[in-house]
């Protein structure tokens, strides 16, 4: 039977405990566990040095061990054992340039928000609060603890962590916490792009996402990280098609339609998908408002923007795929049947259905092309889109063919009468090359 990581978290204070040392369950495992959510992890605070612990669990890893963390691998899980410290001075903006070993309220009050300051027995389960986190608990606030310019200003991705908390928590983040989160949002361009990256994908795949978007356009934490997003706004679209508003509107509206779980490149493709917009708006004699080749520029654009945030590879090409192709779906019902099969038996395929989906609800409304794909799905689904080839380059050159883009043509061509139920065995195949006949007849 598995064990828990609350289970193997309270063995390893127990036998820190056993050995006379102080520990304590402490930060968002705490948090959790008051407001009736399933901690996803358990971390220990104690009086024992790294040198102890490691003593102690023999094996253990040492990564963070200079700024008194190590973490000690039990039942499979791994735990996080912190000594208790009190920061030196941060000047990166990021990390304390030295820590001393100090007690469990110094390290309470060296932490970021009081909802995170939190320590509680093991045991007994009594919480241990030096800094008030319960009240702000009940509260449902986000409150930075001591002075927020000073915890903000030592490290400025809290100003991102305020805004996950406020999201993926529902609480508000409490006003002079607000006030000093908005004056200080330019310096997060301090911070690394990855980490920035972490925590803006830790508030988009949340299903409290909108709020998320919301607060950081408000805090002007937007303008720094995306700055192509508020170009959006003002942005106005033809009221036929768009009688919402501008391509913000548009976008944000997109976001609150996602299902609760969506995969992160769906997310980021919707958040990026007109994001060419305001380069290629233009405007017909007779008014009309167009926006000629803004799939096409907006894949450029949103792989810019995804590799200037670190984003990997598989991340990338799909979000860039599914932007690129997004204005396609208008024409699905005028596919011939092979050229449907193999645009819907793409990888992405999925994620693109449903931005295309969000993307009509966040405008006129009309889902038939929607509707179309997912009777086509069902009436597919008794066999691969895309079988197995019924004849190969090698059977061509055998027929005389030589290697060249005309062998590959005609393989294709093969295949899409195969993909029509036109032909389907290798002999019907071989006939139709050999009896010279085009695709067109």
């Amino acid at each position: 039977m598995a064990v828990s990581a609350q289970h193997a978290a309270r063995e390893v204070a127990v036998r820190l405990r056993n050995a006379g040392y102080q520990a304590l369950f402490a930060g968002g495992c705490v948090r959790d566990t008051l407001i009736s959510r399933n901690p996803k992890d358990y971390d220990v605070a104690t009086d024992a040095t790294p040198e102890d612990v490691i003593q102690l669990f023999p094996g253990a890893l040492t990564v963070g061990a200079h700024f008194g963390v190590v973490i000690v691998k039990r039942d499979g899980h791994q735990i996080e054992v912190a000594t208790f410290r009190k920061d030196g001075e941060y000047v990166d903006g990021r990390h304390p340039e030295s820590v001393t070993f100090s007690s469990p309220e110094e390290d309470a009050k060296r932490r970021d928000f009081t909802v995170n300051g939190l320590f509680a027995d093991p045991e007994s389960g009594e919480v241990i609060d030096y800094v008030g986190g319960q009240d702000d608990l009940e509260k449902r606030v986000i409150r930075a603890i001591g002075d927020p310019n000073a915890r903000f200003a030592e490290d400025q991705l809290r100003l991102m962590r305020a805004i996950r908390f406020s999201t993926v928590l529902g609480f508000e983040i409490e006003p002079v916490t607000w006030a000093a989160l908005k004056a200080l949002a330019p310096s997060i361009a301090r911070v690394s792009e990855e980490r920035v990256r972490d925590e803006l994908c830790k508030i988009l795949v949340h299903p409290n996402r909108v709020r998320g978007f919301d607060l950081l356009v408000e805090s002007d934490l937007m303008s720094v990280i995306l700055p192509e997003i508020l170009d959006l706004a003002g942005c106005t679209q033809p009221p036929q098609f768009h009688p919402e508003g501008d391509v913000f509107v548009h976008t944000r509206l997109m976001l609150s339609f996602l299902k609760d779980q969506s995969s992160l490149p769906l997310v980021l493709s919707v958040l990026l998908h007109d994001i060419a917009k305001p380069a290629t708006r233009s405007v017909d004699p007779d008014g009309r408002i167009r926006f000629n080749g803004h799939d096409r520029l907006g894949a450029t654009m949103a792989e810019g923007i995804l590799r200037r945030l670190k984003f990997p590879n598989d991340v990338i090409e799909p979000v860039v795929e599914a932007v690129a192709n997004h204005m396609i779906f208008k024409d699905v019902q005028r596919m011939r049947v092979a050229k449907l099969k193999r645009f819907m038996a793409r990888d992405g395929f999925d994620d693109e259905l449903e931005l295309h989906r969000v993307d009509c609800l966040g405008c006129h409304g009309l889902l038939d092309n929607h509707e179309f794909l997912q009777a086509k799905q069902v009436e597919f689904a008794s066999a691969p889109l895309i079988p197995e080839r019924l004849i190969t380059g090698a059977d061509l050159i055998e027929l005389g063919w030589t290697p060249s883009p005309a062998l590959g043509a005609k393989l294709t061509d093969v295949q899409t009468l195969q993909l029509e139920g036109k032909i389907s065995t290798r002999e019907e195949a071989l006939a139709w090359v050999q009896s010279g006949a085009s695709l067109a007849e």
